[in-house]
């Protein structure tokens, strides 16, 4: 059974960082491509960050290049996303998801199998 869950979320001021953690098991994480996606309130769900099974390639939302970096520690079937200079605008519900494949895709319909979401609030 598949299972991916999210933690390191919290409440952070405007300016601040936070690192999230996605720990994945049922699968040889190694040949997953895994990724970040977030949802604000009453918002569509929408792609921040992408890694390629090997951590070779990564991918970015505009919005969050230069401040988010996505990585990977496949010894610990591990996927981190660290935040800095974080705004009030990146408050979501933040979901960690993978693909059955080592390639990078920013559809959420791409993604097969997805955690529960952990939540970042950014106050100003």
């Amino acid at each position: 059974q598949v299972q991916l869950v999210e933690s390191g979320g919290g409440l952070v001021q405007a300016g601040g960082s936070l690192r999230l953690s996605c720990v994945f098991s049922g699968l040889t994480f190694n040949n997953n491509a895994m990724a970040w996606f977030r949802q604000a309130p009453g918002e569509q769900r929408e792609f921040a960050a992408a890694i390629s099974g090997s951590g070779a390639f990564t991918s970015y939302a505009d919005s969050v290049k230069g401040r988010f970096t996505i990585s990977r520690d496949n010894a610990k079937n591990t996927v981190y996303l660290q935040m800095s200079s974080l705004k009030p605008d990146d408050t979501a519900v933040y979901f960690c998801a993978a693909r059955r494949d080592h390639v990078i895709y920013i559809r959420i319909a791409d993604y097969h199998y997805w955690g529960q979401g952990t939540q970042v609030t950014v106050s100003s």
